[in-house]
């Protein structure tokens, strides 16, 4: 990737506002590589993950159109640790091939710049020596609790509960950055 290419990594709990600061670093002349955007992508009928979600977790996870079914693996997800991890081992690999597939794509054409839209950026700890810089997106948990309760109303699984619980408002660390940029690589 050229060095001439600014990495910019962009991280912040549901609700926080990563999609409006990816929108106005997108009007600045940035490339947008959305994470969430790509894992949609790979869940959606024909992706790349459905055939193995199906296979690891049954039939019943997936729709009739023949994509994840988003609610019913939530519930099961966020009621077993174990179905998580199983389900993040088949997902992520296939998000980070299209992130960097995107993000080379984005270099080869000459960006200045490249945002990468990842929702657990740091608590993954594999992207912050691949960026030159991470900024974090933070605003108080009753803001993004009303946010996404705005936004999903009236989707079944999204009942206040379920957010509160199982949607990780940042970590301490990011938590502790107030919304600041707080690593500089």
């Amino acid at each position: 990737m050229s060095s001439a290419t600014q990495r910019i990594g962009l991280t912040g709990g549901i609700g926080s506002g990563k999609s409006t600061v990816a929108r106005m670093l997108v009007g600045c002349g940035a490339t947008l590589v959305d994470a969430d955007a790509i894992a949609r992508q790979v869940t959606a009928p024909g992706g790349a993950a459905v055939k193995e979600i199906a296979s690891q977790f049954g039939d019943d996870v997936i729709t009739t159109e023949g994509a994840l079914d988003r609610d019913r693996m939530r519930q099961l997800a966020f009621n077993d640790p174990a179905a998580r991890q199983r389900l993040e081992a088949i997902i992520h690999p296939l998000v980070s091939q299209e992130t960097l597939r995107q993000a080379g794509l984005a270099a080869k054409a000459g960006s200045p710049c490249i945002v990468f839209d990842i929702p657990l950026l740091v608590e993954s700890g594999r992207w912050r020596q691949q960026l030159d810089q991470v900024l974090v997106v933070d605003c108080s948990e009753a803001t993004q609790i009303a946010r996404v309760m705005a936004r999903e109303e009236g989707r079944s699984g999204w009942t206040r509960d379920v957010v509160e619980k199982n949607h990780g408002w940042p970590s301490q660390p990011c938590r502790a950055a107030g919304g600041r940029r707080y690593l500089h690589l």
